[in-house]
C-alpha cells in the first residue's frame, strides 16, 4: 500500500479501519524534527516554533476547553512552561477567550521572544479596526505578528471580507501585524484561499483520518500543495481531530511531520504533563519507521 492508497482507503472507512493499519514505513522520515525546531512560515519569513501551543481544541463563546480547565493563571503557567521547552508559537482567538491568558505569560516572557496569532471574525473594515485595537489591548502588545480571518465558509470569501482584508494589508505595511491570512472550515473556502494572492498564511484542518476537516486528507494535500507551490505558509490544526484522535497521538503525529506541504501545526494542551508528552512524542513519531 502506497501514501495516496492507504489516504483513499482511510477516507472512505474512516477511523476504526484507519490506524489498525497505519503504514508506519512510508511516513518515517530519515532526519528528527522537535517541537522547538525553528521554522520561517511564508512569504514574510515570519520565525516560529514548529509546534503552536493551542488554545481552543473546542473553542466558542468567548472560552475554551482550556481556559475553562485551566483558568487565567494556569494557562498563563503553561505558556511560560511551554517558552521553556522551546515552544515559542502562541496560538490565540477572540472566539476562545485567551488574550488575557497571553497578556499574563507575557509579564515573565519578552515579547520578541515569541510569535503570537490570532483570529477574527471581521468582514467590514471598521469591524477589523476595531478588533485590531482591541486585540492588542487585551493582548499588552504593540503588534500581532499573525492575524488572520476566521473560519471561512463560503467560496466567495474575499468579496465577502474586502474591507477587513484591506485593513489587514495596511496594518501590515505599517507594522502592527507581521503577516495576515485564512482559517477555513469547508473545501470551498480552502480551495479559494489557494488562488488568493492576500493570503499568505492558512490554518488547514489535517489528520489522516479525515476527523473534523473540510474533505478527505488526500484531497486536502492536494490543495495545501498548491499553497506552498504559490510561497503561502500552512499551519496545521485538527491534528488529534478535535481531541477525537489523542488516542492515536504517535500515527497522528507522524502523518502531520511526513507532509512538507505542513510548516508547523498547532495542538492545544491541557497540561504540564500533556505538552511535556507532546515534545517526547514528536521527535520520536518523526522516524517511527
Amino acid at each position: 500500500m502506497n501514501r495516496r492508497q492507504f489516504l483513499q482507503s482511510g477516507s472512505a472507512a474512516g477511523v476504526t479501519a484507519v490506524f489498525p493499519n497505519f503504514p508506519y514505513s512510508l511516513y518515517a522520515g530519515t532526519k528528527k524534527k522537535y517541537a522547538s525546531d525553528r521554522v520561517k512560515l511564508g512569504p514574510m519569513g515570519v520565525e516560529l516554533s514548529r509546534l503552536a501551543m493551542g488554545t481552543g481544541t473546542n473553542g466558542v463563546g468567548g472560552s475554551s476547553n482550556q481556559t475553562r480547565k485551566l483558568g487565567l493563571h494556569g494557562m498563563a503557567d503553561l505558556f511560560r512552561a511551554a517558552y521553556d521547552n522551546g515552544i515559542t508559537f502562541w496560538d490565540s482567538a477572540d472566539q476562545y477567550g485567551t488574550h488575557p491568558h497571553l497578556k499574563e505569560a507575557l509579564k515573565t516572557v519578552k515579547r520578541e521572544k515569541v510569535t503570537i496569532l490570532s483570529k477574527t471574525h471581521a468582514s467590514t473594515a471598521k469591524e477589523m479596526k476595531e478588533d485590531l485595537d482591541r486585540f492588542r489591548r487585551e493582548l499588552g502588545t504593540d503588534y500581532i505578528d499573525i492575524l488572520l480571518l476566521h473560519c471561512m465558509l463560503e467560496g466567495d470569501w474575499p468579496e465577502r471580507k474586502k474591507g477587513a482584508m484591506e485593513v489587514l494589508s495596511e496594518a501590515r505595511e505599517k507594522g502592527t501585524i507581521r503577516t495576515h491570512g485564512i482559517s477555513c472550515h469547508t473545501i470551498e473556502a480552502l480551495r479559494t484561499s489557494a488562488k488568493t494572492d492576500w493570503v499568505q498564511v492558512q490554518l488547514a484542518r489535517i489528520n489522516p483520518a479525515g476527523v473534523v476537516m473540510d474533505a478527505d486528507p488526500a484531497t486536502v494535500l492536494g490543495v495545501l500543495k498548491q499553497m506552498k507551490r504559490a510561497g503561502k505558509g500552512v499551519i496545521g490544526m485538527k491534528i488529534f481531530g478535535a481531541g477525537k484522535l489523542r488516542g492515536k497521538t504517535d500515527e497522528s503525529l507522524q502523518f502531520a511531520l511526513a507532509h512538507d506541504e505542513i510548516d508547523c501545526f498547532t495542538i492545544g494542551s491541557e497540561s504540564m504533563a500533556e505538552m511535556v508528552d507532546l515534545t517526547k512524542k514528536i521527535p520520536a513519531a518523526s522516524v517511527r519507521g
